[in-house]
């Protein structure tokens, strides 16, 4: 299992991916679930992935070298595309491909073709873009208007302070801690998930990668992180009034005088000196 996250805001974008996968309790590996093509100046995409180790394997040595019609009709691969949009193809067309190959064979070993993929950047004077792949090779896009993020993999535990947090407005280093936090909630939550983690933030329109980070256990910030927010969680628990019930009266009252304690948790978290 592992867990992915990925951010498309006005500023920019942020993936987050860990590298824990496992086949049992006593088969537990690292790998590494985010690949990066990068051609300063001209593009930067970012693919993340989670699902059947071996699944996710073949397609990424397929994406590299995969050439589809693009939009405009001409050929193209993910070095050459002029849009994310025919990006997301080539990464379907690479999904498919394995699926015709492998599917059926996985079937007969009662395993099911389980792959999911996240792929984003930007591509010249395009606009960011960044797009879910799903097992059967299609795909949706983020839109600035709507839902900005993606998760793939254990996701459930670290959706909801993202859910609270980001808006396409947000700025990009608020991003990145709500992502890390979104990560550490999931790892206190699941065995299955574990470091290192691998971050990129991308600011919009330097066609260039500049902040990418390998995070083990040894990293200051992260582990500034790990002990100060279920810390800080515990006090705004502590902060909510009990409770109060009126009567005999099935119904929920704030304790008279009583008032909740205005409490960000999320501003109040920083990397100490030194």
């Amino acid at each position: 299992m592992t867990y992915c996250v990925a951010m498309r805001l006005e500023a920019g974008l942020v993936f987050l991916s860990d590298s824990r996968t496992n086949a049992g309790m006593d088969q537990i590996s690292t790998f590494r679930k985010m690949t990066v093509y990068e051609k300063e100046g001209d593009r930067v995409i970012v693919m993340l992935s989670a699902g059947n180790l071996a699944i996710t394997q073949a397609v990424k040595q397929l994406v590299g070298n995969e050439t589809i019609e693009g939009a405009d009709g001409e050929p193209c691969t993910i070095w050459t595309a002029k849009s994310l949009f025919d990006v997301a193809r080539i990464v379907g067309s690479c999904v498919r491909k394995v699926h015709a190959r492998d599917a059926a064979a996985l079937k007969q070993h009662g395993i099911d073709f389980n792959c999911s993929l996240i792929v984003g950047g930007q591509i010249g004077g395009e606009t960011m873009r960044l797009f879910n792949v799903y097992a059967a090779g299609n795909f949706v896009e983020a839109g600035i208007d709507g839902v900005c993020y993606f998760q793939i993999g254990e996701s459930k535990y670290g959706k909801p302070v993202i859910d609270r947090v980001i808006t396409p407005r947000t700025p990009l280093q608020e991003a990145a801690k709500c992502a890390l936090i979104s990560m550490d909630s999931t790892l206190k939550s699941n065995l299955s998930v574990g470091l290192p983690l691998d971050m990129l933030v991308y600011e919009a329109g330097t066609l260039k990668v500049d902040k990418l980070i390998h995070i083990d256990e040894s990293n200051p910030y992260f582990r500034m992180i790990r002990s100060t927010w279920g810390q800080r969680l515990r006090q705004v628990f502590d902060s909510i009034p009990e409770p109060s019930w009126s009567g005999d009266q099935a119904d929920l009252h704030l304790p008279s005088g009583a008032q909740p304690q205005a409490m960000n948790p999320l501003s109040k978290i920083s990397a100490p000196n030194g």
